[in-house]
């Protein structure tokens, strides 16, 4: 059959328009191979919710993306298996196209493979961001070395599908002198003729007028949860059509402002008579602390035997003030900066890494900088990782404390206390915290972002035995690891004079590793914790009922509790003087917005309604309710103006009162 194959493609004028059928058909076979492989290594992700007609639903969406990919990646090499040159003849031509298609198909694999672990930290397919998220980190190498080593089968599979590219590929063989001219240039022709609408229809995902080139946001037609669509599309795809991309885009919600602001407004006049209380601040960032593992905040699961992983964050809930619905507002750490110290959510991409981040800014630091608070951000991580250090200083932050100042703190053990891949451990960090802040003059704002909670999921050897895997996830020694990091910044705080003035937030940059199904969800994603303590009892105590709260709330929550009295723009709401009714939620779920208030969730695409659920009683998001509840109009009129709003900000530099 080969040969036959063989003796065909030398012999037959159209011998390089089936080389390119042929060949794209392996590409597709390989893409596909990919998709299976990611849904089978985050299946528990999906599982829930995956019958067999939704997933052949998806497999048909997916390959439209396919055909996108493929058509971008391939389509110099199918112009030059195509094009009228007698040189496309010669063995030298041939393996230069072979080469070519091998390589960038290739590529394409690693980077399906590679998402299939990365997808477990972001829950979406990986963008063109990424190379601006990662573009200071020293520490990349080793992170892909760990993973190659923990997932060593993806690596297996890679070089199986890299193999059968090269060992399946087909070449045509063409000799001039076997066929006639003009049926060489007629089949040639004819040949480009086919493929041109081919390659357009493949990239724009369609030939109709009224198609527009298909976009990451398109997977939501195939998907009943946003989550899902990381199976519809691939990650090729999702780099090529978000590069160079205008990531914020003023929708025409409406026209009329008056109107707009009647659903949502972001900016945030202080009460008449307002006097400032000039408590010192101290935001803890936990790296990966959801809400899942703290056991006093799910008293219901496993029939009310959980405990949770996090002992003293439980006994200090005894003691503050948390809410009964708490959200990041993105699933990067790189998200949480700007929404906890500077109320900015993440929308479509993270702030950081869009252009809006020239904007003029300010934030926690900025705000009470002018009421002569001096403000420090501490990251132990290497100086200048993940933008923090550029932010803090755009913020309005007086110093930042990096791992290059911690080397230089006499106290403290220098290199010895770097984990080998991230930061320095938590609880030699958190104690330098401390004494650093010792030396500052009240009143200061101190924002912290933790890092032992973090992949590859290790603890300080010392206390490999006393901290061991344990609820199945490598992550959960690690919370109990940060929590014992906790409750000793917490005691050495509390001997120093500044502790019983200050208001100490603790909050997570986002979950990881979720077990239970609800928090698997849309919801249970960016389920956190989000807590206020006052050591000296000025902040009432408990879980305040039927609030919701998200990151963007802390800032103007404390402004609310320090009396501050100026106007702002924040994004978010002051949870001690907005009644429960009217606190709301957001956050952007692969290219759908969601928007919790009330009793329901709204998610939205940009256009349309996809689902409206009652979140709080449909726990695990069974029963959709769009188009059937008189609410859904209200509540698509104020994420409308939130995002209307959010979007007009940013391109028109207005994230400041001026």
């Amino acid at each position: 059959m080969v040969d036959k194959i063989k003796r065909f493609l030398t012999y037959n004028s159209f011998a390089p328009l089936l080389t390119v059928v042929c060949n794209l058909v392996l590409a597709y076979v390989v893409y596909f191979v990919c998709r299976i492989v990611f849904l089978l290594t985050n299946y528990s992700s999906f599982s829930d919710n995956l019958t067999a007609g939704h997933l052949m639903e998806m497999l048909r969406g997916g390959f439209l993306f396919d055909s996108s990919a493929i058509m971008y990646t391939n389509v110099l090499w199918i112009v030059m298996v195509l094009f009228p040159l007698h040189l496309k003849e010669t063995p030298t031509y041939r393996k230069v196209c072979k080469w070519l298609f091998v390589v960038v198909n290739s590529l394409a694999v690693v980077m399906n493979l590679c998402d299939c672990v990365y997808f477990q930290y972001t829950s979406r397919r990986t963008t063109s961001t990424v190379f601006s998220e990662f573009s200071h980190e020293g520490n990349l190498a080793g992170i892909f070395g760990t993973e190659l080593i923990r997932h060593w089968y993806l690596l297996l599979i890679g070089v199986v599908l890299i193999y059968a590219l090269w060992r399946l590929y087909l070449s045509h063989n063409l000799k001039r002198h076997t066929i006639c001219w003009w049926c060489y240039s007629l089949a040639t022709l004819v040949s480009i003729l086919l493929m041109v609408p081919c390659i357009l229809g493949g990239m724009r995902g369609g030939l109709a007028h009224s198609v527009r080139p298909i976009t990451v946001s398109n997977a939501n037609q195939y998907v009943n949860h946003p989550t899902e669509a990381a199976i519809v599309l691939n990650t090729p795809f999702s780099l090529i059509r978000t590069i160079g991309k205008n990531v914020f885009e003023e929708p025409k919600y409406f026209t009329d402002e008056k109107q707009m602001l009647s659903y949502y407004s972001p900016i945030h006049q202080p009460a008449s008579g307002t006097v400032m209380n000039k408590k010192n601040v101290v935001v803890l960032i936990v790296e990966s602390f959801g809400r899942e593992y703290i056991g006093s905040l799910n008293r219901d699961l496993d029939g009310g035997k959980y405990r949770g992983y996090t002992p003293f964050v439980d006994s200090l809930l005894t003691h503050s003030l948390t809410f009964e619905y708490t959200f990041a507002n993105g699933r990067k750490s790189i998200d949480a900066m700007p929404s906890t110290l500077s109320s900015i959510p993440m929308m479509v991409e993270p702030f950081f890494l869009t252009p809006a981040s020239m904007n003029d800014l300010t934030g926690l630091a900025g705000m009470l900088h002018d009421k002569d608070y001096y403000s420090a951000f501490f990251h132990g991580a290497q100086n200048g990782s993940m933008g923090f250090e550029a932010f803090a200083r755009a913020t309005g932050y007086d110093k930042y404390f990096g791992r290059t100042e911690y080397n230089a703190d006499p106290k403290g053990g220098g290199d010895a206390d770097f984990d080998g891949m991230w930061a320095v451990w938590d609880e030699p960090y958190l104690q330098h915290v401390v004494r650093m802040v010792n030396g500052f003059k009240q009143p200061f704002v101190a924002s912290v972002f933790t890092a032992s909670s973090h992949h590859p999921f290790k603890v300080p050897e010392q206390y490999a035995a006393t901290f061991k895997d344990e609820g199945g996830q490598p992550i959960h020694k690690c919370v109990r690891y940060t929590d014992m990091a906790l409750r000793k910044f917490f005691e050495a705080a509390s001997k120093q004079p500044w502790y019983r003035n200050t208001v100490f937030v603790l909050v997570a940059d986002h979950t990881n590793q979720n077990t239970h199904p609800y928090y698997k969800t849309d919801q249970g994603l960016y389920s956190i914790p989000i807590i206020f303590y006052t050591p000296d009892g000025s902040l009432e105590t408990g879980v305040k009922q039927g609030v919701i709260a998200q990151q963007i709330d802390v800032l103007p929550t404390l402004m609310g509790m320090l009396g501050y009295d100026k106007p702002y723009i924040a994004f978010g709401c002051d949870l001690l003087h907005t009644p429960a009714a009217q606190t709301w939620a957001f956050n952007y779920n692969n290219g759908v917005y969601q928007y919790f208030k009330g009793d329901f969730l709204l998610q939205f695409d940009g256009q349309k309604t996809k689902a409206l659920y009652r979140f709080k009683t449909d726990s695990l998001l069974k029963q959709n309710l769009a188009g059937k509840l008189p609410i859904q109009s209200q509540l698509e009129n104020e994420l409308k103006s939130l995002i209307q709003q959010y979007m007009h900000r940013m391109t028109t530099n207005t994230l400041i009162m001026k």
